[in-house]
């Protein structure tokens, strides 16, 4: 017998060559298995890192703009101080701070990065371009060296154009040199008519390539959104880690109302322009949109650094949606309310509220507001035809007087509907409608008005109000939103307007504000009320948050 036969045990068959597997096989089946664990965990990895590439190559390709920019700006603000003296002796805003503030504003008093605003339609001459502007002239005045850019899709005007309108429109004076504005090409991704459909995604994802677009122009120090393009400033933290965020919320694009909504049995399943919609196979589709969408915001808006809001319904609604995804952001940096700057000063030198004055008034109930779905002139007009039928003492000579802008057909065919209602009701010889009055205009009937009427549900603040009270006038407000919480309020102890819901109610507010025994003492304690938001305090609030917003991109 061969050696090679008594090699193999008695029972065992044979080795077949080729039979066994290569060793190397059994490592890669376990690997294959924690593939998907793999990718798991290291997607968000690659999803960093992919940011970070593009975010890398934007400031290469930008870098050479933002030097020949900061030099530009520098030097011509070299020369401007240097040869206007006007300016130089100029009042700044001043208001007192703590000493923790003082001692990180005096640290930065040098700083001179760029802070980035992004507002494509800055030209537009409304609320939140007051924000901006003056958002803008807090910055110039408490960091002189600071650079300001302003990212438009305003084409059609120069920068001499917009800062003269500013100046007319808000009485807003800004030092020229240190502020530039960078025209956006792809302003038309973020127009509603963009997107007939599915609009809210559709906007938001036209935020996205709007900030890339401002990205590919320069990337700043600080960048600030001010219209509430939450995925502008998720893009931005995308990119650029170190850049810091800040987001001034006018209005939430989704909140837990509009959800609400939805429902006709729920407790606000009667307002707003989509009350009820969510019943049925479509209406069930788009509250399940709705609330994918909410949850989509959620997650972009809960990494802004610094999150301010202009009132205290706004500020509710935002919490209710990104405060739980901020973590230690909520300690640090807390979402806060900053009140928009209303021109409460040049109310009150335009508009006399005294004993002589209250001589002028008469019973007129005015409602200055866009000639827009929300803003419910239907409710106004209803309850005033409800308020003559009491047939009252207050109600004998009152007359309703409906001041507004027409922005387009829509809203022409809206004035023309709200006449024919008029008409309907049998109150044509009470109504008035002043179309695209002229602020003048707007100054007279705010001196001899008696009483300021807005029957929009939610608003979000309501500047217009806010003018009732500097201009003396007497708010029947709708019982809701910023109106209700922040604005027509007790100050005092007593009352500085009213609060309504129905048509009814508002009737009775027409009474109630029409049949004072003494108008006087609540015009007076309105127009003290007005002063908490004024221009200085806005200041003084901006200021205290874009220091934080410093510090982080220190």
């Amino acid at each position: 017998m061969s050696n090679d036969a008594s090699a193999v045990p008695p029972g065992d068959p044979p080795p077949v060559v080729g039979d066994a597997p290569p060793a190397s096989s059994s490592s890669i089946v376990p690997l294959l298995a924690l593939a998907p664990l793999f990718l798991l965990y290291a997607s968000p990895l690659l999803f960093r890192l992919l940011g970070r590439i593009l975010g890398w190559s934007l400031r290469k390709k930008t870098d050479g703009r933002r030097s020949h920019l900061l030099a530009l700006m520098t030097d011509d603000d070299k020369k401007a101080r240097g040869s206007d003296s006007k300016r130089a002796s100029a009042p700044k805003l001043v208001f007192d701070v703590d000493e923790k503030l003082k001692a990180t504003l005096d640290s930065q008093k040098d700083w001179s990065g760029i802070v980035g605003f992004f507002h494509p339609f800055c030209n537009a001459g409304g609320g939140g371009e007051r924000v901006l502007w003056a958002a803008i002239r807090a910055t110039q005045d408490r960091w002189p060296n600071a650079k300001c850019v302003v990212y438009t899709g305003d084409h059609n005007v120069t920068k001499d154009q917009i800062l003269s309108r500013v100046m007319h429109r808000f009485n807003i004076e800004l030092h020229s040199p240190t502020i530039t504005f960078l025209y956006l090409s792809k302003r038309n991704w973020v127009l509603p008519s963009s997107w007939p459909r599915f609009t809210l995604i559709g906007q938001s994802i036209g935020s996205i390539i709007l900030a890339w677009d401002a990205f590919s122009l320069v990337v700043p120090d600080v960048f600030v959104d001010t219209m509430g393009y939450a995925f502008a400033l998720g893009l931005c933290r995308f990119l650029f880690p170190k850049v810091s965020t800040g987001a001034y919320v006018h209005y939430p694009t989704i909140s837990t109302d509009m959800l609400e909504s939805l429902d006709p049995k729920s407790a606000v399943g009667s307002q707003g322009v989509n009350a009820g919609k969510g019943v049925g196979a479509r209406g069930t589709a788009k509250k399940i949109y709705w609330q994918l969408f909410a949850s989509l915001y959620t997650w972009v808006g809960s990494s802004v650094d610094i999150v301010m809001t202009n009132s205290t319904w706004t500020q509710a609604h935002i919490m209710s949606l990104w405060a739980s995804s901020r973590g230690d952001k909520n300690k640090t940096d807390p979402i806060v309310v900053v009140y928009p700057p209303v021109a409460v000063r040049e109310m009150e030198q335009e508009v006399e509220v005294s004993e002589e004055s209250e001589k002028q008034r008469e019973s007129v109930i005015v409602c200055i507001a866009q000639f827009r779905p929300e803003k419910n002139h239907q409710l106004i007009i209803q309850s005033f035809a409800e308020f003559l039928k009491s047939k009252s003492e207050a109600s004998k000579a009152a007359r309703l007087v409906l001041i507004g802008s027409v922005r387009d057909d829509h809203d022409k065919r809206r004035v023309y509907e709200l006449r024919l209602l008029v008409n309907e009701l049998g109150i044509k010889d009470r109504v008035q409608f002043h179309l695209d009055a002229s602020w003048p205009e707007i100054l007279e009937w705010l001196r001899k008005a008696s009483v300021g009427v807005n029957g929009m549900w939610n608003e979000h603040f309501g500047i217009g109000v806010v003018e009732y009270q500097a201009a003396g006038l007497i708010s029947v407000v709708h019982n809701s939103g910023g109106p209700k919480l922040d604005i027509v309020v007790e100050m005092d102890g007593g009352p500085t307007g009213f609060h309504a819901i129905t048509s009814a109610d508002f009737a009775d507010g027409y009474e109630k504000a029409l049949s004072l025994p003494n108008p006087l003492a609540v015009r007076k304690r309105a127009r003290e009320s007005a002063k908490r938001f004024t221009e200085e305090e806005f200041a003084k609030k901006w200021t205290v948050q874009l220091a934080r917003l410093i510090t982080i991109a220190a």
